[in-house]
């Protein structure tokens, strides 16, 4: 259909919808059958037994396999069959792991999707984009993405950039009017927003035309369909890290196989012996537990209202050591009050907390009501001129626009005044509210047919253009100002928001031109309102302070208002604490901003283009940057920042896209919160580095010294990979699901070049993986001397020590501290893994069927209380150690 070319009625009876009212829920349900979701085609994913087969791809598994197929075919069937079990049991733990990553990401992807504004059944909602139907009416403000081919049918001023499509980087004016031509490009169809283009001004409704693959952009889709997998820096250098350590195996173990030789040993018996260390030495399933631990700590995240859309952003959060933070909705509650009112040349006091429309007038510590003069009339504009309106939502009010205007609407339900007395008036024309303005006029007729303007906007565009003043006893000439200017100043350090409103009468033969009306106007009074901080918040930045994180609060408010909000919450504590305004901002470069910049506390009355300037500034400082935003001239500022944080519930589709993290309730505290997260998911990241490596050094030393010393194998191929299927899985999953310590929030951020092994890790790893070693060597050598004729004893013995120190030195790794700074109960995970790889160890002892496949033999009391104290040696040494 070339819908570019039909009027507005008949597209709609094309698809049989009205623009007043939508689609109704019976047709939405029989198109979405029709049409399917409104999504782009994305690559295939892999069937579940290419992810299965996946997992035997390693080459240390490959050989392990081919030397398992020569064991078969020599006869040796128990080890063939026991090995090729454990390989494959090894491979379905590599499968769930890589499929729970699946998941988690894929649910972030779920709860990441855009939201668009629709009208169904006569009544606008709010539901995700990949329900849109075609029909919809749906509507589009700045910032917003496109959600699908959509015909306009009223257009405000309405733009949209266009380039991912046409390549044209100016924006488009886009119109509702018909376009009679033929053949004509997507640059020339200006009645039609298409999917995935950005609105970058004024805002529109139209039909929804056409969805998913079917759109314009879906057509470029379909010639081009595939997914990129994004590798985080820590995976990358994990990656490095195994290549190093396939080198290092490949030379331990060709050196245990020549020294094993080199003493008599059978060369199968090696040969299986060095693969089978090899494969249980490779941490093979450390990349795939680092994507686990990353998106569980992802989804912790969200239950947290923080949603992380780059996993790297994980990495970049435990470094963060700056949070340049929006005051309003963030820092504050975004639920403006109106708290003061200057009337007459009276100050009056209004009560009642947010939304709530209960609260009471006061003037000289008397309650008033709307006998009081001028009082009803001063909040009956408040309430005339206002583009918000209340919705009712679970019994409370909530306000869909500005929440200025939200606050007007709220202190006029306190005296009584609703939308019936608003629909009283006729509104004849209307002046929006914009930022070089800053006012907002209307032109309202009352029922006697008498007509007036109403302003109202910023005190210092509004007074100026004051000739009259309204008293009690009514309007007078306005003769000086300075007692206006006085009252503003002093809600100004008050932190509240000041809005003027004033008056005008008009005639009905006046022009309607606004430059001319806006004049001789009659000043009616002052509104103070206040946007409370944050309860938490205080608390918040203290731990941020504590946890070595400067927070600096950006807003476009005054500098009185931004610097009592400041004094409030703790973050100006003393004169040293410098508070700079845009036009301080404009009249220095980056460098010279970079010198004072540390000393800086907050920024009043910054515009979005000073945001990129300030992230530079911290950043030339050195300092991993955390940048909150919700518009549109936000984002390059985000985009700049190491931790883009949008705004989810104010935020705009092109913002949320530049950030890598998403509040979902525009809360300062998640933000915190988000970073401590960050900080416990890389500290339980090297947890398990610690745990796994120290457990393969341990596993290298016994049986090479044991070769070096002429002694038999101290455990056979099936045993060492026992050992690495019980205490590599389960305990090491755990570990990455361990709560943060206590002091988490109180250490300095960590640096981004910091290395993997940093902070004294190489050490205890070789350290405690050679205490482990030479325990579970000295309980075969002494069991083997006492028992010189009995090899499976000794092995068993050996092979319980091993598992045994590994399970006891995982609670070790907990903290840099040692095991006794930790309650080990409270990981309940970690202690139903050790119990469970305890059950699977006294299963292969203790079940006789199992003994002849594992070598192993039953163990009485005293042997196991050998081993409980050999094993323990390891961790209590190295935990006082730490302790002191």
């Amino acid at each position: 259909m070339k819908w570019y070319q039909m009027d507005v009625n008949d597209v709609e009876r094309k698809l049989h919808v009205f623009t007043e009212k939508g689609l109704s829920y019976k047709q939405v349900e029989q198109r979405q059958k029709q049409f399917g979701l409104n999504t782009l085609q994305t690559a295939k994913k892999q069937p579940i037994w290419v992810l299965f087969m996946k997992q035997f791809q390693d080459f240390m598994v490959i050989i392990l396999l081919a030397a398992t197929l020569i064991a078969g075919m020599l006869g040796e069937y128990i080890d063939a069959i026991a090995i090729m079990t454990i390989v494959l049991l090894n491979g379905f733990i590599g499968f769930f792991q890589e499929q729970k990553a699946e998941k988690s990401l894929e649910k972030l992807k779920e709860l990441s999707a855009p939201k668009i504004r629709v009208l169904r059944d006569g009544e606008w909602s709010t539901i995700p984009s990949e329900q849109a139907v075609v029909g919809d009416v749906i509507r589009i403000i700045t910032g917003d993405r496109v959600p699908a081919d959509f015909r306009i049918v009223k257009s405000n001023g309405l733009e949209t950039e266009e380039s991912t499509l046409t390549g044209e980087s100016l924006p488009v004016e886009k119109t509702s009017t018909a376009i009679k031509r033929d053949n004509l490009t997507m640059q020339d169809q200006s009645n039609i927003g298409f999917k995935s283009t950005l609105v970058t001004k004024g805002s529109g409704i139209g039909i929804v035309v056409q969805t998913g693959m079917n759109t314009a952009i879906g057509q470029i889709a379909s010639l081009m369909v595939k997914t990129e997998k994004v590798i985080t820096p820590l995976e990358l250098k994990l990656i490095e890290l195994g290549k190093v350590l396939i080198y290092v195996v490949f030379l331990l173990t060709a050196l245990t196989v020549g020294v094993g030789i080199y003493h008599g040993q059978p060369l199968y018996d090696m040969v299986l012996a060095g693969v089978s260390l090899a494969v249980a030495v490779i941490p093979e399933g450390l990349p795939a537990i680092v994507t686990v631990a990353l998106s569980l700590g992802v989804q912790r995240m969200i239950k947290r209202k923080a949603i992380v859309r780059k996993l790297s952003a994980v990495e970049t959060l435990g470094c963060a050591s700056v949070i340049c933070s929006d005051k309003t909705g963030t820092i504050t509650e975004n639920k403006m009050t109106v708290k003061e009112m200057f009337l007459n040349n009276q100050n009056i006091f209004v009560t009642g907390e947010g939304y709530a429309t209960t609260g009471e007038f006061y003037a000289n510590d008397q309650k008033i009501n709307n006998t009081f003069p001028n009082l009803e009339s001063m909040l009956l504009y408040g309430l005339l001129c206002n583009e918000a309106s209340l919705l009712v939502k679970k019994g409370k009010y909530m306000i869909d626009g500005d929440p200025t205007d939200g606050a007007l609407l709220i202190a006029a339900r306190k005296m009584g005044l609703s939308h019936v007395v608003k629909d009283q008036f006729k509104m004849i024309k209307q002046f929006p509210f914009d930022s070089t303005r800053k006012r907002m006029s209307v032109i309202v007729e009352d029922e006697n047919n008498r007509r007036f303007l109403i302003s109202k906007g910023a005190p210092e565009m509004i007074v100026p253009r004051c000739t009259f003043m309204m008293h009690e006893d009514g309007r007078q000439l306005l003769k000086s100002t300075k007692h206006i200017e006085a009252k503003m100043n002093h809600m100004a350090e008050k932190a509240l928001r000041i809005i003027a409103i004033s008056i005008k009468p008009l005639q009905k033969g006046d022009r309607l031109d606004i430059s001319s009306l806006e004049k001789d106007l009659t000043f009616i009074g002052l509104f103070g309102l206040m946007d409370p901080p944050r309860k938490e918040v205080k608390k918040s930045i203290e731990q941020c302070k504590a946890a070595g994180i400067k927070t600096v609060m950006i807003t476009g408010d005054h500098k009185k208002t931004a610097t009592a909000i400041a004094k409030e919450i703790g973050l100006q504590t003393s004169e040293n604490d410098l508070v700079l305004e845009g036009y301080e901002l404009n009249n220095m470069d980056v460098n010279e901003l970079v010198k004072m910049i540390d000393r800086v506390a907050v920024f009043a009355r910054v515009t979005p283009e000073h945001k990129l300037k300030i992230v530079q500034a911290f950043q030339k400082r050195g300092h991993i940057v955390a940048m909150t935003g919700d518009g549109v001239n936000d984002a390059p500022a985000i985009k700049a920042s190491n931790i883009g944080v949008s705004m989810g519930m104010s935020g705009t589709d092109v913002t949320k896209e530049a950030s890598s993290l998403i509040l979902m309730d525009d809360n300062f505290n998640t933000i915190k919160e988000a970073i401590r997260e960050g900080r416990n998911i890389y500290e339980n990241i090297r947890k398990f580095i610690r745990y796994l490596l120290a457990s393969n050094v341990g596993e290298i030393f016994i049986m090479l010294v044991a070769m070096m010393l002429a002694l038999p194998l101290p455990l056979v191929p099936v045993q060492i990979l026992w050992v690495n299927l019980v205490t590599d899985g389960l305990p090491a999953m755990a570990l990455g699901l361990d709560p943060p310590e206590t002091n988490v929030m109180k250490q300095k951020p960590r640096d981004p070049k910091e290395g993997v092994f940093s902070r004294g890790l190489g050490f205890k790893i070789i350290s405690r993986g050679l205490m482990i070693g030479i325990v579970s060597l000295i309980a075969f050598m002494i069991t083997y001397d006492n028992n010189p004729e009995n090899l499976t004893y000794a092995r068993s013995v050996a092979f319980t020590t091993l598992v045994v120190a590994q399970l006891i030195h995982v609670f070790d790794c907990r903290s840099e501290q040692g095991i006794f700074s930790r309650n080990p109960f409270s990981n309940f995970y970690l202690i139903g893994a050790v119990l469970s790889s305890l059950l699977l160890l006294l299963v292969v002892l203790y079940v006789e069927s199992l003994q002849p496949i594992f070598h192993t033999m039953s163990l009485g009391l005293r042997d196991w209380l050998f081993i409980i104290v050999l094993s323990a040696l390891p961790t209590v040494i190295f935990g006082f150690s730490s302790k002191r």
